[in-house]
């Protein structure tokens, strides 16, 4: 599995945590940055790395900012992503099976590293579940289209 990693600059440390888990992992891991502690507009890390997954380079993708509110926005903002921002285990199960979010967002700020490590397998350990979930998953899609033709 390839996983795209991005972070702003209040995320760095974690998202060098994470990053460090990943290739533990044995998986593929393509970085988007920020590189270092100054100042980044987080929406392009974002949107690149979610990009990056609809363009099939990348499976899945983990971004950072302080609540992981932004990442989320900013990367549902590209169609065909679902994004969730997740800060506990549970949340980030069900985005996968539920919502088969390709997208994990969390905040540096509200999680520590242990509970981001956590949150992260139990994210990477799940999978979509189309029987309930399914019918869903294709309205949001058929909606993306909708839009893009109009």
């Amino acid at each position: 599995m390839a996983i795209a990693i991005g972070c702003d600059e209040a995320a760095f440390e974690l998202k060098q945590i994470l990053k460090q888990v990943l290739i533990d992992r044995g998986l593929e891991v393509e970085d988007f940055g920020t590189h270092d502690t100054l100042p980044v507009l987080y929406p392009d890390i974002a949107f690149a790395a979610a990009q990056s997954i609809v363009d099939g380079r990348n499976d899945r993708a983990v971004l950072l900012c302080g609540t992981g509110i932004g990442m989320a926005i900013s990367a549902n903002k590209v169609p065909g992503i679902r994004a969730a921002q997740c800060h506990d285990t549970y949340s980030a199960e069900r985005a996968r099976k539920s919502n088969d979010a390709q997208v994990l967002t969390m905040g540096a700020r509200v999680v520590g590293p242990e509970l981001a490590k956590t949150i992260l397998h139990a994210w990477l350990a799940s999978e979509f579940e189309p029987a309930r979930s399914g019918p869903k998953i294709a309205r949001i899609r058929e909606f993306e289209e909708a839009v893009k033709k109009a």
